[in-house]
């Protein structure tokens, strides 16, 4: 018979930085008291610097609309949309000279919905490190004692030149930013947060920090995490479901915020992290 509560590591002191770029402690910012009473959230600078992207939001009627501003400022401003000269040609043959490789955020999206232990997951956990001041816990494996095999792999990978051009760092801020005024302004306008699912296995990537009671704990998340609302999609990935209250503020990306195919079809949430009181059920 399963275990009401699986038996996993006890957590280290709360992992984070003394300063990030939200003007929230980071250890206020992990805790659960954060999580149950969020305050608002916004990346120093970003609304400051790129004004007419939150005009012509502003300017929007509805959130296709914005979705539609959104795509066009990040085209021309990061060039994240591949240009007709770099396009194949008519009969299939590459255009003359050099393919240069762009960074961007879907790129990293779309690297995270294939594999969050690759090297943009590690790009990612490292945005949410410098940005919210929350180290990682688990990439590839836990990560433990610093330093250590699985440290550096993990600093080696989030800082690969690959990944650290065209301003992915300010791409992925504005990213942040326009999915708190979707949520805010479109999607979820009186709510503070949303009930969410993750199914595992066992939470070897995972820490108890304290047990509330046969079925509810205290659980360390990474600092990057996905999460879906639908609690049947969850139940695909494990037969243990972890069901958490998230707050809007926590969100960096939803598989509604854009078109196109970047973490579709499972209801999924990229969520940060830190120490969230969680339900557990089997199926």
């Amino acid at each position: 018979m399963k275990p009401d509560l699986p038996t996993v590591p006890l957590a280290p002191p709360p992992p984070g930085h003394s300063t990030n770029l939200v003007g929230v402690p980071s250890g206020l910012l992990a805790s659960p008291a954060f999580n149950e009473h969020p305050l608002r959230l916004h990346i120093s600078g970003v609304r400051e610097t790129s004004p007419a992207l939150f005009r012509m939001l502003e300017d929007s009627t509805c959130a296709e609309e914005a979705m539609d501003a959104f795509q066009k400022y990040m085209a021309a401003v990061f060039g994240v949309n591949e240009g007709p000269e770099r396009r194949p040609r008519d009969d299939g043959a590459p255009r003359p000279g050099p393919r240069l490789f762009r960074s961007s955020y879907r790129r990293l999206l779309q690297g995270w919905g294939f594999d969050a232990n690759n090297p943009e997951g590690a790009v990612l956990k490292g945005w949410v490190e410098s940005r919210f001041g929350l180290l990682p816990t688990f990439h590839k494996e836990p990560l433990g004692r610093y330093p250590s095999r699985a440290w550096m792999t993990y600093v080696e990978e989030k800082m690969c030149a690959r990944f650290h051009n065209n301003s992915i760092q300010l791409q992925l801020d504005l990213l942040y930013e326009y999915c708190q005024w979707m949520l805010t302004r479109y999607i979820f306008p009186s709510r503070r947060h949303l009930t969410l699912y993750r199914g595992v296995n066992d939470l070897s990537e995972h820490y108890v920090v304290s047990t509330l009671s046969r079925r509810e704990a205290i659980v360390r998340q990474n600092n990057l995490i996905s999460f879906t609302d639908d609690r049947e999609v969850a139940d695909q990935f494990g037969d243990t479901i972890l069901e958490v209250q998230v707050p809007l503020v926590k969100i960096l990306f939803f598989n509604g915020l854009m078109p196109g195919p970047v973490l579709k079809g499972e209801g999924e949430y990229l969520v940060i992290g830190g120490d969230y009181r969680v339900q557990m059920s089997y199926y």
